[in-house]
This record gives C-alpha cells, sequence and structure tokens, in this order.
C-alpha cells in the first residue's frame, strides 16, 4: 500500500539526495511521537501542528493518500523555494519542502490514520528530529 516506514523514508531521502545532503532514518520514538498525535486527530483530522517538540509535516487527501504521495505533495514545493535569497515563492508554500531536506534533521516518524468524520480521507503526519525551518537558517 506504500505506507512502510520504508515509503516515507524513500522518497525524502530521494528528494534530500538531490540537493546533496545525506539520508534520514527511521526512529522508532519519533514515529511513536507521530502516531500518538494522528490518533488524536482521527474524529476531525484537521491540519493542526501538534505544538510538539520536533519539526513536523501533516497533510491531508480523499479518499486515500499513500506515505509516498503525501511525502512527494511536500517535495512538489521544491519549485517555490528560492536557495539563494532562502525565501518562498510569493504566494506560494514551500516550508514542507525545506523541512523534508533540512541536512540538520536526521530522524523521522511518520503516521497514517483515517479520518472517521462525515468527510473521511487520510490524515497524514511525519515529525524531524531534531526540528528544522528556523528563521534565517537554510535548510542546506
Amino acid at each position: 500500500a506504500q505506507d512502510s516506514p520504508q515509503d516515507f523514508v524513500g522518497v525524502h531521502n530521494v528528494a534530500r539526495a538531490q540537493v546533496g545532503v545525506g539520508p534520514i532514518e527511521w526512529d522508532k520514538t519519533v514515529a511513536s511521537f507521530a502516531q500518538q498525535y494522528a490518533n488524536r486527530r482521527l474524529n476531525d483530522c484537521r491540519l493542526v501542528n501538534s505544538g510538539g517538540p520536533y519539526g513536523e509535516n501533516i497533510a491531508w487527501g480523499s479518499p486515500d493518500l499513500s506515505a509516498k504521495d503525501a511525502v512527494q505533495l511536500w517535495v512538489d514545493e521544491k519549485p517555490f523555494y528560492n536557495y539563494e535569497t532562502n525565501t518562498c515563492a510569493a504566494g506560494e508554500l514551500c516550508g514542507h519542502y525545506t523541512q523534508v531536506v533540512w541536512r540538520k534533521s536526521v530522524r523521522i516518524g511518520c503516521a497514517k490514520v483515517r479520518c472517521t468524520d462525515n468527510i473521511g480521507g487520510t490524515f497524514i503526519i511525519c515529525n524531524y528530529e531534531p526540528r528544522g525551518n528556523f528563521l534565517y537558517q537554510r535548510p542546506y
């Protein structure tokens, strides 16, 4: 179903290698945090950050969203990131992408849950240790 830890890690590492950043590794502790938070979002699946100690990317898709597709959504922000100015294009998001390729983030844990609210769909979260996206710092 493309939802294994290796599916999450694989897409991250392809994107990281493209910009010369070393691989990220699956971490059970980080994954446990991600799963606990995903379970809390089951009933509404709102895209609300956990406020936890890790970097974080979240996604929602309907009716289903695979691990690979969720990470690819974040990686697809790459064209909107300008390395020279360290900014996103006007009106565009790129912070999910910069977290994916953040050099100092070397451990990841992700989770996927099916939403039980009326809208349904799938909620996916990846957490990153150490967190990335610090103001005025480039990801790599």
